[in-house]
């Protein structure tokens, strides 16, 4: 049985499943559509909401070099990423680079993973989204109909009918295309970058350098009534650890994190990339390095401005242009976060969708689920399934606890890429590869160990959570996938499946 559920997918095989005309993604998009996925989906509620957060209870002025831990340890990873990506150019992600170098077995986990990970990140950010936009109406003077607003903290029935909506209209513009896809988000990036610039440029001026004083804090108990009673922050992790001093910089480095989650996307559109090989290590890298870039100098900016003793949690960088007498930044960030959230959303959507449709494809999840629009030529049943239901998800369920599984998700995937790239230079040297990892087996060493230290800042209730589905996922794997899977039956008829789901 071991041998079984150890069977690895060769990479040609992989190569030529793309090629099936049913089964194939239209290629369409560049390496600055790429980048643009990484900037729309990575830039989101993490840069307006963790700064205050982790500078109050963790790392003072030092959140930067918080954001620098963080993204070093996504740098890591992305450079694991940017191999595969670039020599198994095929939709899925980690669940097709754990295929093709680890076994059948850990794909499945990889994959189920991801896709809970993807499914409560969309759900997340619909429902904060709907947040930000509430907020907005009611500036306005206008309110939501009690019942059809915001399910956080309510104790009655009710569905959150904006978070639905949102998530039903990212849906319809998936299914329709790729291309379209990119150029909505190009437009809604290049608003929310534009928010982002306007911080660090007028908040720049507003600096006062007694507030860097001391850049590192010692100690300083949490207050009553902060991160740990945000509903935002709780909707996003479900905790707020507190210490300061140098450990400080690194506990506030595993909640900003979260800020960082989804450059991974960009890897599940290998498969619709025009020219994979030099375009995905671009997308991937070139889209973390920005975003980085842009978290520290928002961290330096926003600690400048108002000391961080005095941050706000919810929405520290519009508060801190308050305290210093400018309210007028603080709508026009607030309308930034809200529609820079719709890509965030559509990205992580677009991400579950090519892993659900890469494991049809391969027998593991129903091959109905593997046939593309004949005419958009995009995987039009599960992005309909799947939009459905995180809309019903999104607009029923307070996440405030489920949440947390999204970063522990991601750190999962990124320490099996990273074993992934040690095994398949072992196993399959003779591959090209248009991008090599530096430094291997270096750089995969310490990509998974940076991720492992981050697991373990997590909470045990996230572990236990997580625990659950994936005891759920190889239910699922050994009642349906293991022996419905195209190696299964090529191996059963003592042949190769062929690329059309037979035997050859």
């Amino acid at each position: 049985m071991s041998s079984t559920l150890f069977r690895t997918k060769k990479v040609e095989q992989s190569l030529l499943d793309t090629e099936e005309p049913e089964h194939a993604l239209k290629k369409s998009l560049s390496a600055l559509d790429l980048t643009v996925f990484g900037v729309g989906v990575i830039i989101g509620t993490g840069i307006f909401v963790l700064t205050g957060t982790v500078a109050k209870n963790n790392a003072g002025p030092a959140t930067a070099l918080a954001f620098v831990a963080a993204g070093v340890a996504c740098a890591l990873a992305a450079l694991c990423y940017a191999e595969f990506a670039s020599t198994v150019p095929v939709a899925g992600s980690a669940y097709t680079f754990s295929y093709a170098s680890l076994g059948e077995l850990p794909a499945w986990i990889i994959g189920w993973d991801l896709v809970l990970e993807f499914a409560l990140g969309t759900a997340v950010v619909a429902v904060g989204w709907s947040g930000y936009i509430q907020s907005l109406m009611e500036n306005a003077g206008w309110t939501m109909p009690a019942g059809l607003g915001s399910r956080e903290g309510a104790d009655t029935f009710g569905f959150d009918i904006l978070a639905a909506a949102l998530v039903l209209v990212l849906t319809a513009i998936l299914v329709v295309g790729m291309k379209l896809s990119a150029r909505i988000t190009s437009v809604v990036v290049a608003i929310k970058v534009t928010v982002v610039l306007v911080v660090i440029i007028a908040g720049a001026f507003l600096i006062e350098g007694k507030n860097y004083d001391p850049f590192i804090p010692k100690e300083k108990p949490v207050e009553a009534g902060s991160s740990l009673d945000s509903p935002l922050i709780q909707l996003m992790f479900g905790w707020a650890p507190s210490n300061f001093g140098v450990m400080g910089i690194f506990t506030a480095a595993s909640v900003v994190f979260f800020a960082f989650i989804g450059f991974d996307v960009v890897a599940t559109a290998a498969e619709e990339t025009k020219n994979p090989q030099r375009d995905m290590p671009r997308g991937i890298l070139g889209s973390l390095l920005i975003c980085t870039t842009l978290y520290v100098l928002v961290s330096i900016v926003v600690t400048g401005m108002q000391h961080y003793s005095q941050l706000s949690v919810d929405a520290p960088l519009a508060d801190a242009f308050k305290a210093t007498g400018h309210p007028w930044f603080a709508g026009f960030i607030s309308f930034g976060a809200a529609v820079g959230l719709t890509t965030v959303c559509m990205i992580l959507l677009l991400g579950q969708t090519r892993v659900f449709f890469a494991m049809s494809r391969d027998g593991l999840l129903p091959r109905f689920f593997s046939h593309v629009h004949p005419r958009f030529k995009t995987p039009h049943r599960p992005t309909i399934l799947l939009g459905v239901i995180i809309a019903v998800l999104a607009g029923f369920t307070p996440l405030t606890e489920l949440a947390a599984l999204v970063n522990i998700g991601t750190l999962f995937a990124f320490v099996v890429v990273a074993i992934g790239v040690i095994i398949l230079r072992k196993s399959r040297p003779d591959l090209p590869r248009a991008f090599r990892t530096p430094w291997v087996p270096v750089i995969p060493i310490l990509s998974v160990c940076a991720s492992l230290w981050l697991m373990i800042n997590l909470p045990a209730e996230t572990w236990v959570r997580f625990a659950i589905w994936m005891a759920a996922g190889f239910l699922v794997y050994f009642l349906y996938g293991r022996t419905h899977s195209r190696l299964a039956r090529g191996e059963a008829s003592g042949e190769q499946p062929s690329a059309g789901g037979g035997t050859a």
